[in-house]
């Protein structure tokens, strides 16, 4: 099931996606929250602006280093356990929306293609084999990175927390298996990315477990699950995309800030 957070220019509202990708069925309410009816109301995906499927009420929760090839190109190993890093959700767009490059804090903007996670329901201590009852469904997603801040201030926060920074979409996918999902990334349509999750160091179940023993996960909360080999740089005018089997395609241009 492909759930879509759309307007038609009004209040956002929630539907379901056909398998094409060209119609949505609206339903009532939240579907984190409420059960899920149709409302009989159906619109062209064509027809509407899709936004970010999930605001998280809470926390994006980055992994880092997730894929051996990607760690090796970023001069280091993989880590023998789950790197995390929080990502404000204020860095949060939808696809389609542009995303903002401060020049005035960086002049070196990478982008990581990733596989999102988004958690269904509040959750602690989860262990791996349980984690498919906390998941309610994945993404796409754009772990935008300033290098210069990265490197400047040891830590990650303003690197991958800038507003805009965290593109997601275009929609959740409930049903899927993340065991061997085929991950592009285009910039200005040509792929410089291209793995697959089976290349994870630690899966899905790894890490969703791993986080819920350091935090409290909420319904909405996202786990960003690493980038494969290949992240580069992107600058104001161009476009990038991240594909992921199962799930569709993320799309955003990139733009300085006025």
């Amino acid at each position: 099931m492909r759930i879509a957070r759309f307007t038609t220019g009004d209040d956002p509202k929630f539907g379901l996606v056909d398998g094409a990708g060209e119609k949505i069925a609206e339903i009532t309410g939240d579907p984190l929250y409420t059960k899920i009816e149709l409302t009989g109301d159906t619109h062209e995906v064509a027809d509407v602006r899709l936004l970010a499927p999930v605001i998280p009420r809470s926390k994006v929760i980055g992994i880092g280093k997730n894929y051996a090839d990607h760690a090796k190109e970023m001069g280091g190993e993989a880590p023998a356990e789950p790197l995390m890093f929080l990502i404000p959700n204020t860095a949060v767009v939808g696809p389609g929306e542009p995303v903002i490059i401060p020049t005035d804090l960086t002049s070196e903007v990478h982008y990581e293609g990733e596989l999102a996670v988004v958690i269904g329901r509040l959750c602690k201590d989860v262990e791996p084999q349980d984690v498919a009852k906390v998941v309610f469904g994945y993404t796409c997603a754009n772990d935008v990175t300033a290098r210069d801040l990265q490197r400047g201030d040891g830590q990650w926060a303003r690197a991958k927390g800038l507003d805009t920074f965290c593109p997601i979409g275009p929609w959740i996918e409930t049903d899927l298996d993340t065991s061997d999902l085929s991950l592009v990334t285009r910039r200005d349509g040509e792929v410089v990315q291209d793995g697959t999750t089976a290349d994870m160091v630690h899966d899905v179940a790894t890490l969703v477990s791993h986080a819920s023993k350091a935090f409290t996960l909420l319904p909405g909360d996202l786990i960003l699950t690493g980038t494969p080999a290949g992240v580069g740089p992107v600058v104001a005018g161009q476009r990038v995309e991240v594909e992921i089997d199962g799930i569709g395609v993320l799309s955003n241009p990139f733009v300085d800030k006025d």
